[in-house]
């Protein structure tokens, strides 16, 4: 990832990404409105911050990469595998963790705190998609079902696809319980002792390798991961589990602007 800075926010953007006519940052949580714990670029609308900070800094993220809210769509996050295909802006009316586009001039918002945003491009078929993957979306596969999305709207080939996996909860601080455990093992089989590691008395879930192994399955040959964990980066990123329940969300977008 290569880390950017304008209007006094600091964003990232993935180097496989960065086709020409496609928009795709990951916004940290530095240079916003909100005060403490929500500090301070919050796009989280409902965790108790103050509605004219988080609308705030939404227009700063927008002016920031020459956009205008008319562009914009969101969806309702759900931690599903549910994905929507768009041609228009949204707001939020739709609950989805996953959107897919080919229209021009949109541009796909998510919002994340620990759960691993995974960013799309078809440079073939000039198509784009962004997903939101905690456990229950990585365990529902909603990276491979958004391939398999756009391979049903676009005629994508997966080859072709171009995925990179953005700052989440890395393995070092996402322990997990029995549950958890079960349906990582129930949908990943063979694969689960890649992605549930044993530390001592606990086990931990690496969710970067179990989406991959989805994308991989789904045909995804090109991968970045940037293996950023939140947990370990709070001063850049927002961390649910580290920070608790108070705590802002950061955003990830892709477009075709």
């Amino acid at each position: 990832m290569i880390s950017h800075e304008q209007n006094g926010i600091k964003y990232y953007k993935f180097g496989t990404l960065g086709f020409s006519g496609v928009t795709q940052a990951v916004f940290t949580r530095q240079g916003g409105f909100s005060q403490v714990p929500w500090n301070s670029l919050n796009l989280g609308g409902t965790v108790g911050d103050n509605p004219d900070h988080v609308e705030r800094n939404l227009k700063l993220l927008l002016k920031t990469l020459g956009c205008g809210p008319g562009q914009l769509v969101q969806v309702r996050q759900i931690s599903s595998a549910n994905v929507i295909l768009v041609n228009e802006p949204m707001d939020a009316i739709y609950q989805a963790d996953a959107m897919i586009t080919n229209t021009p001039g949109l541009l796909m918002l998510m919002r994340f705190a620990d759960c691993v945003p995974i960013l799309f491009v078809d440079p073939t078929k000039n198509a784009v998609g962004i997903a939101h993957a905690g456990w229950r979306g990585t365990v529902e596969q909603v990276s491979y079902h958004a391939v398999c999305a756009m391979e049903n709207n676009f005629g994508t080939n997966p080859s072709d696809l171009f995925a990179a996996i953005g700052p989440s909860i890395g393995p070092c601080h996402y322990e997990v319980g029995a549950d958890v455990i079960e349906r990582v093992k129930d949908t990943f089989a063979d694969n689960s002792n890649e992605i549930l590691i044993k530390d001592k008395d606990a086990v931990k879930l690496d969710l970067w390798k179990a989406n991959t192994i989805s994308l991989r399955k789904a045909g995804v040959e090109k991968i970045e991961i940037s293996e950023i964990c939140t947990g370990c980066n709070t001063e850049e990123w927002y961390s649910h589990r580290k920070e608790g329940r108070k705590t802002g969300r950061f955003a990830a977008v892709i477009g075709l602007i």
